[in-house]
């Protein structure tokens, strides 16, 4: 296996595609080239830690949803939500992973499935604001949630190692997209760690307002990851896939 660097606009022109004007230079970035072997098993293992991701992402989903409505926590929901995305992102890349059995260059594929990311990043935001919002002007009290607590624990846990196993192999991959859902599964950590912080206040303290807020800082924390993700570039070696 060797690991040749190659910058940004070499690999844009190498694809087909074409930098943008007055971006100046950009960062290199290192492309792994595997043999068809090789790219075979880094794609089977990307198959199986989708689909561990996918179990773990309905199950959570089910709970956080309906621990919320008995709740009446937006958090809570909007975590439930979006895990429910991340079911989606888990679909639309086992999608992408499909794809390989064609040949020729895949950089179509991944584009589209790092976008149809993207765009479901940005609707988690859109969903958990307006709930968030008209909560904190309504000064609605969310009830306790211990197992809201139990699961945003259990998430916390084991999402950082679920999400460092998914980026390791993306660059092997040359594919964005599975860059984009480690970043969904890091997010997933993240909006964990801030709903034991409100739902945590709340069901401590009765805190009612930790919850929207909470909510307001999830939906600003997948606006962003949406942003980084639609604007990222492609990776080499998804043009050799």
């Amino acid at each position: 296996m060797s690991a040749p660097v190659h910058d940004h606009d070499d690999d844009h022109v190498a694809c087909g595609g074409h930098g943008e004007a007055g971006s100046g230079p950009k960062p290199a970035t290192v492309a792994v080239r595997l043999a068809p072997g090789e790219r075979a098993a880094a794609v089977a293992r990307a198959r199986r830690l989708n689909q561990v991701s996918l179990g773990w992402n309905v199950v959570e989903g089910v709970v956080a949803v309906v621990a919320g409505i008995a709740a009446g926590s937006v958090s809570l929901i909007g975590f439930g939500i979006d895990s429910g995305i991340e079911v989606s992102a888990a679909l639309i890349l086992a999608w992408r992973l499909h794809q390989e059995r064609r040949s020729g260059c895949m950089v179509g594929y991944d584009r589209t499935a790092t976008r149809l990311i993207a765009v479901a990043f940005v609707a988690l935001a859109g969903y958990v604001w307006v709930d968030a919002v008209g909560d904190l002007a309504g000064r609605a009290r969310p009830s306790a949630s211990v197992p809201g607590l139990v699961l945003a624990v259990a998430s916390v846990i084991l999402m950082p190692r679920l999400a460092r196993a998914k980026r390791a192999l993306a660059p092997a991959l040359g594919s964005q997209a599975v860059s984009a859902d480690a970043q969904q599964t890091s997010l997933c950590a993240l909006l964990s760690a801030v709903l034991i912080v409100g739902v945590g206040l709340n069901t401590l303290f009765g805190w009612w307002w930790a919850d929207p807020v909470a909510a307001l800082v999830i939906g600003g924390l997948a606006l962003e990851a949406g942003r980084r993700v639609w604007r990222a570039d492609s990776l080499a070696d998804t043009c050799c896939g």
